[in-house]
C-alpha cells in the first residue's frame, strides 16, 4: 500500500470565534476518537467547574475566558493524552485566576489533577522587586519539581503556551516581544528536548512572527509564490520513489513537508544565503511497517538517486536523546537540486511527532482504569534537571544553565563506551564530558583517556562514532579547576563544581563567613542584629539549605552572592523594627510634614516636587537615582527632601503609617533632555569570567564613552569568575543603558546589574 500525504507538520487548526459549546463538543469528539473508554464524566465535570469559575472573565480578545482552557485541552487531545491530562488542561487556570482553591480541586478531582494544575500555576503571590529573570527562574524551578511528580505537567504547560502564542496579537507590543522571546529561549527548545516536534515547529514559527515580523512575512510571501512549483517537484519525486518502493514489495506511506520558517531563517543566517539559494526547503518521508523495511527502502532510494557524501545519518541505530529515530539521507534530485528523505516506522513517526507524549502516554483499559507504567525512569535528562534544582541555589544561575543546556542540545555528537553503549554529548565535548556522563565517580578519578584504542589528550574533541575508554586511578586527587574551562556539557560542569563544594566545604564556610561580615561592614549593617535564628531560617527556606553552614559555603564558592543574603536579612529586620531608621532618613513630625504638603510646587536639584517650603533637595545614596528613573520624594527631619527611586528597597519596605511622608516627584524637563550635561552618580555590578586584560577592556570601554570612573573594586572566585563593582558619573538612564549594552559585548562578560548603592 502506498499513499501520499502533504503535511505541514502543525496541529490541526481550529475555526476562529467558535463558542465554548462548540469547542467542548469538538474536544469530546477528538477524545472519543482515540480513547478506549466512553466515560467522559471527569472531563464534563472539569468543564462545568471551569465554566462556572471563569464565567465573568474575558480574554484580551473580548472572548469568554473559557475559550482558552478548552483550546488547551483540544491541543492535549491531539497529543492523545489521558482524561486526567484533558481535565487538567481545562482547569489549569482556575486556581491562579479564580476563587477556586487547590484544596477544593484536590477534593473534587484527586491528587493527580491537583498536582498538574499546581505545576503550571505561576507564583503570583511572590514578589521579586521587579526582577523578571528571578521570577521566571523561580516559576521554571516550580514547574520542573512538579514534573518529577507527574510528567504531564510539561504537556499542559506547553499546550498553554502554544495557545497563548496563537492569540498573542491581543497583547501589547512589549508583551508580545517578551513572551515570544521566552518561548524561543525556553519553551520551543524544551518541546524539542522532549521530542514533540509538532509543538516545537509551531512555537518556533510563532516566535519568529513577533520577534522578526518582516522576516516572517517576507518568507511567507516568497514561499507561497513558489508553492505550486515546489508541490510539482515533490509530487514528481514521490511518484518516482513510490513506484520503486512498490516494486521492491515494501508497503509504505509517503508525506512531503516544507521546512518550517524558523529552520529556513536559521539556515539563511548560518550559511549567509538567500531563500533562492536554499534548495532543500522540503523533506520527503517514507513511513514503513518494520525496521528491516527502513533499511530496505534506503537501499532502493540510494540506487535511484546519488546520495551526498557525509549527509547520511542513522538515528535508528543511535537515537537522539529525545527518543527520535529515523534514517536521514540527502540526495541529488532529477533537476540537480538536493532534497532530503527521512525513512521511519509508524511507531517512530508517532514518537517523532509527539515525543515524550507518545512514550509517557497514560494508557487506560477499556474500563477506564490506568495501566501503571514506569516510563519516567527512562528520562535521564529530567533527573539531571532535578539535580540542578539542588546544586544551583541561585535562580539566575539555574535559568542560565537551563538555557545553555537547551541550546547545546541542538547540536550533538554520538560516541561509544568500550562495551558498545551509546553516549550522546554536546558537539565539542571531550573525554572529561564523557567520563562524567558515565558517572561522577569515573570523572572524579579520571587521569587520562583512550580514543579508538589510542591515548588522547583530555581536551580532544570527540567525533561521531569514537570509542572512548576512560583511565582512572584511586590515587587521583580529583578534578582540576582548569577542567571547568574545558568541558562543554553542563552536566560535567555541575558535577565538577559539586566535587569542589564537598571537598573544600570547610574552606568555603570560612570564606563565606568572611564575605558576609565584610559586606555588613562595607554597608554599615550590624551583623549581630540581623543574624538571628528567625532571619537565618527565612534564608534557609528561601534557598533550600539544610543549615547555616551550607549557606556560608554557597557564598564561599560563589553559588550565592553575599549581598543577596545580607540585603534580604536587612529587609526582614527593617520590617520588624520600623521605628529604627538611619540618621540620614530620620522622619520629622507628622504634623510638620502635613503642613509642607499643603504648599504648591517646589523646584530644586533638577526635580519638581509636591511641597514648597524652601526644603533642601538631595539624592539618596541608598539607590542613586538618575534622570530617567521613576522617583519619589521623602520628607526627612531637618534635612529636607531626599529623592529615591520608586523601586528603592528602603522605600518599598516603609511601614504603612510612614508612607504618608512620601510626596510626588518628577525630573525637570531640562534635566532629562538629551542636551543635558549634568552628571549623576550611579553604579553597576559586572559578573564576568576571570581573564587577563578584562579590567583594561572595561576601563577602556568606559573612558572611550567619556564616562568618569569614581570607584572600582574586583572580587574573584575559585570557579574562574569575577565580580566587578563600578561607580561612575553619568547623565541619565539612557546613557547608562548604552554603557551597559557596550560592556555586555566585551568577551567574558556574563551579566550586568545595577547596584543599589
Amino acid at each position: 500500500m502506498t499513499e501520499l500525504i502533504l503535511d505541514d507538520g502543525a496541529f490541526t487548526a481550529l475555526s476562529e470565534h467558535q463558542s465554548p459549546e462548540q469547542l467542548y463538543d469538538e474536544l469530546i469528539s477528538r477524545v472519543k476518537k482515540y480513547h478506549p473508554s466512553d466515560d467522559i464524566s471527569l472531563i464534563e465535570k472539569a468543564y462545568n467547574l471551569a465554566n462556572m469559575a471563569h464565567r465573568d472573565q474575558l480574554r484580551k480578545s473580548g472572548e469568554p475566558y473559557i475559550i482558552h482552557p478548552l483550546s488547551v485541552a483540544i491541543i492535549l487531545a491531539e497529543l492523545q493524552l489521558d482524561k486526567e491530562s484533558i481535565a487538567s488542561g481545562i482547569l489549569h487556570d482556575v486556581v491562579e485566576d479564580t476563587i477556586i482553591t487547590d484544596e477544593q480541586l484536590r477534593n473534587q478531582f484527586g491528587n493527580s489533577v491537583a498536582i498538574i494544575v499546581d505545576g503550571v500555576t505561576k507564583l503570583e503571590k511572590i514578589q521579586y522587586n521587579g526582577d523578571k529573570l528571578e521570577y521566571q527562574a523561580e516559576n521554571l524551578r516550580k514547574m520542573f519539581l512538579a514534573m518529577a511528580k507527574d510528567i504531564r505537567v510539561i504537556m499542559v504547560k506547553l499546550a498553554d503556551r502554544l495557545h497563548n502564542m496563537r492569540t498573542l496579537q491581543y497583547q501589547s507590543p512589549e508583551r508580545q516581544i517578551e513572551i515570544a522571546r521566552e518561548t524561543m529561549d525556553i519553551y520551543a527548545p524544551l518541546a524539542q528536548r522532549l521530542g514533540i516536534s509538532k509543538m516545537k515547529v509551531e512555537l518556533d514559527d510563532l516566535s519568529l512572527k513577533y520577534l522578526e515580523p518582516e522576516v516572517y512575512y517576507d518568507l511567507a510571501d516568497k514561499i507561497s509564490i513558489r508553492r505550486s512549483e515546489r508541490e510539482k517537484y515533490v509530487s514528481e519525486i514521490v511518484e518516482d520513489v513510490k513506484k520503486h518502493i512498490s516494486n521492491a514489495g515494501i508497503e509504505a506511506t509517503f508525506d512531503g513537508r516544507v521546512k518550517h520558517f524558523m529552520s529556513i531563517y536559521r539556515k539563511m543566517l548560518n550559511q549567509d544565503k538567500t531563500l533562492d539559494q536554499i534548495y532543500d526547503l522540503f523533506a520527503v518521508r517514507i513511513i514503513v511497517n518494520t525496521i528491516p523495511d527502513c533499511y530496505a527502502a534506503l537501499g532502493v532510494i540510494h540506487e535511484m538517486y546519488k546520495p551526498i557524501p557525509g549527509r547520511f545519518k542513522d538515528y535508528i541505530a543511535m537515537p537522539k536523546p529525545n527518543m527520535y529515530q529515523s534514517l536521514h539521507t540527502t540526495l541529488i534530485g532529477p533537476s540537480g537540486r538536493p532534497f532530503e528523505i527521512q525513512i521511519r516506522t509508524y511507531e517512530m513517526h508517532r514518537t517523532a511527532e509527539y515525543g515524550i507524549a507518545a512514550h509517557w502516554k497514560y494508557k487506560e483499559n477499556s474500563d477506564g482504569k490506568r495501566v501503571e507504567e514506569s516510563e519516567a525512569e527512562k528520562m535521564s535528562w529530567l533527573r539531571q534537571i532535578l539535580d540542578w534544582q539542588v546544586n544551583l541555589s541561585d535562580n539566575k544561575e539555574f535559568l542560565n544553565t537551563l538555557k545553555s543546556d537547551l541550546e547545546l542540545y541542538s547540536d550533538t555528537v554520538y560516541c561509544f563506551t568500550p562495551t558498545g553503549d551509546v553516549k550522546t554529548l554536546p558537539a565539542g565535548s571531550n573525554p572529561i564530558d564523557f567520563a562524567y556522563a558515565i558517572h561522577s565517580a569515573v570523572g572524579n578519578k579520571m587521569i587520562g583517556a583512550r580514543v579508538n584504542g589510542q591515548l588522547a589528550t583530555i581536551n580532544y574533541k570527540i567525533q561521531n562514532g569514537d570509542r572512548i575508554e576512560i583511565i582512572t586511578s584511586q590515587n587521583s586527587r580529583g578534578p582540576s579547576r582548569d577542567w571547568l574551562n574545558l568541558v562543554k556539557s553542563n552536566q560535567a560542569k555541575n558535577k565538577i563544581n559539586q566535587w569542589f563544594k564537598n571537598e573544600l566545604k570547610e574552606d568555603n564556610i570560612q570564606k563565606g563567613r568572611e564575605l558576609l561580615l565584610a559586606f555588613c561592614k562595607a554597608n554599615s549593617v550590624d551583623p549581630a542584629k540581623i543574624m538571628i535564628p528567625e532571619y537565618m531560617n527565612a534564608i534557609l527556606q528561601k534557598y533550600g539549605f539544610r543549615d547555616w553552614d551550607a549557606v556560608q559555603a554557597a557564598v564561599g564558592h560563589g553559588g550565592l552572592r553575599e549581598g543577596q543574603i545580607i540585603n534580604r536579612m536587612k529587609e526582614l529586620y527593617d520590617k520588624d523594627h520600623p521605628h529604627i531608621i538611619s540618621d540620614e532618613e530620620l522622619i520629622e513630625d507628622v504634623n510638620e510634614m502635613a503642613a509642607h504638603k499643603k504648599l504648591t510646587v517646589k523646584r530644586g536639584g533638577g526635580v519638581a516636587l509636591q511641597g514648597t517650603d524652601d526644603l533642601a533637595v538631595r539624592f539618596s545614596k541608598c539607590c542613586n537615582p538618575i534622570p530617567g528613573d521613576e522617583i519619589v520624594g521623602y520628607i526627612t527631619r531637618g534635612r529636607g527632601v531626599s529623592i529615591h527611586r520608586t523601586d528603592c528597597v528602603n522605600i518599598m519596605a516603609l511601614p504603612e503609617d510612614e508612607r504618608a511622608r512620601l510626596i510626588e516627584a518628577e525630573w525637570e524637563q531640562d534635566v532629562t533632555s538629551p542636551d543635558n550635561k549634568d552628571k549623576f552618580e550611579t553604579g553597576i555590578r559586572i559578573f564576568t569570567e576571570d581573564r587577563q586584560g578584562l579590567l583594561v577592556d572595561i576601563t577602556r570601554c568606559l573612558t572611550d564613552r567619556g564616562v568618569s570612573i569614581l570607584n572600582m573594586n574586583v572580587r574573584t572566585s575559585r570557579q574562574g569568575t569575577a565580580t566587578i563593582n563600578v561607580s561612575f558619573s553619568i547623565t541619565g538612564k539612557d546613557e547608562l543603558r548604552d554603557v551597559a549594552a557596550k560592556l555586555s559585548t566585551i568577551p567574558g562578560v556574563i551579566d550586568i546589574e545595577r547596584t543599589t548603592g
